[in-house]
């Protein structure tokens, strides 16, 4: 009888285990069996030029962590715009979307895309009294929020933020979820 024992790996190759943990491909596959809210997190850039510029980025690593205090958690892939930006800017939202707001989570979650300039244009939104971040109109909620605490894990940073005020917009619908690397409706 023959045993599958992992070899170890470098870094980078999807198809080979990691020297302790399975490969990329694998981890892939597995959590993508987990269905994820889709948020659009945002922020003000204030020393991008002199009117400052938006940055806005799709995730659906995005929870609540704490009632008291109201904490919530979004990761963000370390040296990605939004990383360098909250490291500095404390201040950012979540617009937790609705079903119907599938365009606005493809449009930030592309790579290779325009400028964060150009992606918020033409998508109507309100900006935040509190974190001065877009928040999208239509969402089920939104939350605007201070970063508390940064944790670097693997190769992104955990990103934990007070809560400091949030909306409840009349939006009809259930929420724009994720799973198994598509967008979806819950059905």
């Amino acid at each position: 009888m023959s045993q599958n024992v992992p070899t170890p790996a470098s870094h980078g190759n999807p198809g080979v285990p990691h020297p302790e943990g399975v490969g990329e491909e694998e981890f892939r596959a597995a959590l993508a069996r987990l269905a994820g809210g889709v948020v659009l997190v945002t922020a003000r850039d204030p020393e991008d030029g002199p009117r400052g510029e938006d940055v806005g980025m799709t995730a659906t690593s995005f929870l609540s962590v704490s009632l008291d205090p109201p904490l919530v958690l979004v990761s963000v892939r370390e040296d990605s715009r939004m990383d360098e930006l909250l490291e500095r800017q404390p201040l950012w939202a979540a617009s937790l979307l609705a079903e119907g707001q599938r365009r606005i989570a493809g449009r930030f979650s592309m790579r290779g895309r325009i400028s964060d300039r150009l992606l918020f244009q033409d998508m109507p939104c309100t900006r935040g009294e509190t974190s001065g971040a877009p928040l999208v109109d239509g969402a089920l909620a939104t939350v605007e929020c201070r970063t508390e605490q940064r944790v670097g894990a693997g190769d992104h940073t955990l990103v934990i933020g007070r809560v400091l005020a949030t909306s409840l917009p009349a939006s009809e619908g259930g929420p724009l979820t994720y799973f198994r690397g598509r967008y979806r409706r819950l059905a």
